[in-house]
């Protein structure tokens, strides 16, 4: 795989988002790397809008780079693992984190993606569980 984009998000001083994507035939895996909130979502936001609207029809969320996660990025996670359903394809997790894990148990939402441990064991269809 090589990588595709690569963009950082977040207004100077405060964390930052770096978001790497890389293409193969048969996926796009996102690779997030720093801290996902309201300042920093606009790379992962248009990252991921592009992933889910193009083939091939599964897209990876590479979490293990992760050291924040709020409401901001579970709620782009689940608009774009329904635009993906729509579209014949699918959002899937890798490589949570603790912190990811946590609040993916809190809301629920761990119950709707497909989680692998690493992004290379992610296949189509529920993987582990978070």
């Amino acid at each position: 795989m090589d990588a595709d984009i690569e963009a950082v998000g977040g207004p100077a001083g405060a964390a930052q988002l770096t978001v790497s994507v890389d293409r193969t035939a048969d996926r796009r895996v996102l690779r997030l790397v720093g801290e996902l909130d309201h300042d920093s979502a606009g790379p992962f936001r248009e990252a991921l809008g592009t992933a889910v609207a193009e083939p091939p029809p599964l897209v990876v969320v590479d979490c293990s780079g992760l050291s924040f996660c709020d409401s901001t990025g579970l709620n782009l996670l689940l608009r774009a693992r329904l635009e993906a359903l729509s579209n014949g394809g699918e959002v899937v997790l890798a490589g949570l984190t603790p912190m990811v894990r946590r609040m993916l148990e809190i809301t629920g939402a761990g119950e709707i993606f497909g989680v692998f441990g690493t992004a290379a064991e992610a296949r189509p269809g529920r993987g582990g569980g978070p």
